[in-house]
């Protein structure tokens, strides 16, 4: 058994939402799935954004948000869990008072680096990239 605890998980903060990354691509032996801490602070969203070949869960760990996909909008609350198939616009959002965290699990796995490097040369030329993952 391999463990990675979220205080030395490597943190990345990407339109104000703060990402622990527990498990990247190819880390700890893993081939097929990367694994994030998502937390959103209130009055928080992201953009829709989709993924070709992955499909993702979510689990609600702390607070509540909600999270939108193909055009239905759920509320999460800690315990559930959301599965977004591959192809699927989604976003999650925080629109109480309190933090909303989550778990991400995509598979199969894209590095984070790679995943943050295309958000951030979308951002530059002014439009978002279709297959970003959180």
């Amino acid at each position: 058994m391999l463990v990675r605890r979220q205080s030395e998980a490597a943190v990345t903060e990407w339109h104000r939402l703060r990402t622990h990354i527990l498990m990247d691509a190819g880390e700890l032996g893993s081939r097929n799935m990367t694994v994030i801490w998502v937390e959103v602070p209130p009055g928080t969203s992201q953009d829709l954004r989709s993924h070709e070949e992955a499909e993702q869960v979510y689990v609600a760990v702390q607070g509540e948000g909600t999270m939108s996909a193909a055009g239905d909008t759920e509320r999460l609350v800690q315990g559930d869990m959301a599965l977004i198939p591959p192809a699927t616009d989604h976003a999650i959002a925080n629109e109480g008072e309190g933090t909303f965290a989550c778990i991400s699990v995509v598979s199969p796995a894209v590095s984070v680096d790679e995943l943050f490097d295309r958000q951030m040369a979308a951002d530059v030329a002014g439009f978002e990239d279709d297959d970003d993952r959180y």
